[in-house]
């Protein structure tokens, strides 16, 4: 999903007191990882199993950290993601593409990578002012080329 730009400010904001962690220059959230496959055929499946659905509301919750992630070095510092609309999407697209042990289903936890390794862990239990905002679409990203592929608007028709 696309980040809004105050999302990446925090986050950045927030690597800058790391020393040696390794922090991120591009800001996602994860909804689903859908696998391989040609971007439009994802979409237009993501349009059908998402029909209806329509802009809903996010907020950032505190910082949280994975202590031993099942991939890539840890401990990995994020921001926590509140949404129940953003969970119950990710539940339906479990439904659809085969979720992936240890990060998604059950395991899915909302959130935007601050930094890796080193001593991300420093930022544990951060707090921030409240910030809400309007998911208003869905992007397609894939792994291949590195950048978003598809956008898909909401509502979903």
């Amino acid at each position: 999903m696309p980040v809004p730009t105050e999302i990446s400010r925090l986050a950045r904001g927030l690597a800058s007191d790391c020393f040696d962690a390794t922090t991120r220059d591009r800001h996602t959230l994860v909804l689903k990882r859908l696998g391989d496959g040609a971007p439009a055929r994802l979409a237009r499946r993501i349009r059908r199993e998402l029909a209806g659905v329509g802009p809903f509301e996010a907020r950032p919750d505190g910082v949280g950290t994975f202590r031993t992630p099942p991939v890539g070095r840890g401990p990995v510092a994020y921001i926590r993601i509140e949404s129940p609309t953003l969970v119950e999407l990710h539940r339906r697209l479990c439904t659809a593409f085969e979720p992936i042990d240890g990060i998604e289903g059950d395991d899915y936890v909302p959130h935007v990578t601050i930094a890796r390794g080193g001593d991300a862990d420093r930022l544990l239990g951060r707090d921030f002012d409240n910030l809400t905002w309007e998911v208003e679409s869905l992007s397609v990203w894939s792994a291949e080329y590195g950048e978003e592929v598809e956008r898909i608007s909401l509502p979903i028709r």
